[in-house]
């Protein structure tokens, strides 16, 4: 889809890092197919439903119909309408969020800074390496402007859950 470049830049340069820090602390990381506790219905940016969405579009028929079925019983309290058996039917084309939750992030909330990541990784860690930490900061503020640049040609909602960006 066009207008997609920058968002698919971004993601690239975001699987590298995750990449890095997955393959250095594999012993370290509990995710693995299945494991599905923070596949939550979430709220995206406009560009990362479009992403979604073309990725749908590839789908074969069957598989596409499910995801809408699901998608338009999805309330927001549910888990992820993409989930199917523990996996994501659309794991390629999920948003920043999905492939950064569960690795080490710098989050500053009221001024205060602080390293977060899910209870399920890390366990034997005392400290993680800055160089492994993704500054959650910069990186929503990178997908921010990138949203932007897409919504001047593409108008519409700043964000939709994920269900209302497959259900269509």
């Amino acid at each position: 889809m066009p207008g997609l470049e920058n968002y698919l830049a971004l993601l690239s340069r975001v699987d590298e890092l995750c990449g890095r820090t997955a393959e250095r602390f594999e012993s370290q990381i509990s995710c693995r197919p299945g494991c599905d506790a923070c596949c939550r219905h979430l709220s995206i940016f406009a560009v990362e439903a479009a992403a979604l969405n073309a990725a749908l579009g590839a789908l074969a028929e069957p598989d596409a119909a499910l995801i809408r079925l699901k998608a338009g019983n999805a309330a927001p309290e549910d888990p992820c309408p993409l989930l199917q058996d523990g996996l994501c039917l659309l794991y390629q084309a999920r948003p920043i969020i999905c492939r950064t939750h569960g690795l080490p992030l710098l989050i500053t909330r009221a001024g205060e800074s602080g390293v977060d990541f899910c209870p399920e990784n890390f366990r034997e860690l005392s400290s993680i390496p800055g160089s492994a930490v993704i500054d959650l900061d910069r990186l929503n503020a990178a997908l921010a402007a990138i949203n932007a640049l897409f919504l001047q040609s593409f108008p519409g909602p700043e964000r939709v859950t994920v269900a209302e960006a497959v259900k269509s």
